[in-house]
């Protein structure tokens, strides 16, 4: 590793700085974020922690770019996105970040393959690449025979497998699950926890938004919110467990 991977390496990937977010609602002013600072770096696998009502929601939308904070700073890649407008987030969260969410987010008219298409097609990348890339991740995921099926037409599991594939279509900075298992039976949420260390493993920064104590364990670090501020942060016991998947990650 060169002296410039050094350097890269001992920056942050992403860092909120003193973060608040205030909710006005009526004449009530609700504390959502109340001045937390959490540091990414590339290749960790980080988990924010805490029950309903924590803020870890509120959370995830600063780490996500889909909202600017009340108060302090969001670094990305050492640029200041705090105050950036919607339209510059937007570009930025098709580019640097690969979402995962509880509910996949299918959509339900399109089939896994175009669903894996579809940030592609924003970045105005060629059809017949986009159709490559989506049939090698699909593929990568264990779903070589369900490419032409539309969610409807596969199980949770299956979905939210696709929803993997959707998040790695634009080789992001940052895959951010949110309760990636929330609406899988047990088997289904070790078999994605199985894809996401793998990637974790492969050298993907992966940050994880759950109120599950057992699932924030795979993590390497896990940030504990409580009220809108983090009160620990303690190490995860499961992040080292190596497991039979074998996803390729393209590495920039």
């Amino acid at each position: 590793m060169n002296s410039k991977d050094d350097k890269e390496k001992d920056k942050p990937i992403i860092e909120l700085k003193d973060v608040w977010k205030i909710y006005q609602i009526g004449e009530v002013k609700v504390e959502a974020l109340r001045g937390i600072n959490i540091k990414v770096f590339k290749g960790e696998f980080v988990a924010i922690q805490g029950p309903s009502g924590s803020g870890k929601s509120t959370a995830m939308n600063m780490v996500g770019c889909l909202d600017i904070p009340t108060k302090g700073h969001i670094y990305l890649h050492g640029r200041d996105i705090s105050h950036l407008s919607e339209s510059d987030l937007a570009q930025i969260r098709g580019k640097k970040i690969g979402f995962i969410f509880q509910k996949f987010n299918l959509i339900n008219t399109l089939t896994a393959k175009e669903n894996v298409m579809l940030p592609l097609t924003f970045l105005d990348i060629p059809e017949s690449i986009r159709r490559e890339r989506a049939e090698e991740l699909l593929t990568l995921v264990e779903l070589s025979n369900r490419m032409d099926h539309k969610p409807n037409e596969l199980s949770g599991g299956q979905q939210q497998r696709v929803a993997i594939a959707r998040a790695l279509s634009v080789n992001p900075d940052i895959i951010l699950a949110d309760e990636p298992t929330g609406n899988l039976d047990s088997k289904s949420g070790s078999s994605v926890m199985g894809f996401l260390q793998d990637l974790h493993q492969k050298g993907k920064t992966i940050i994880m938004v759950t109120h599950d104590d057992k699932l924030a364990q795979y993590a390497e670090r896990i940030e504990v919110l409580k009220d809108g501020e983090i009160i620990q942060t303690v190490k995860g016991s499961k992040h080292h467990t190596k497991n039979e998947h074998n996803i390729v990650v393209n590495k920039k």
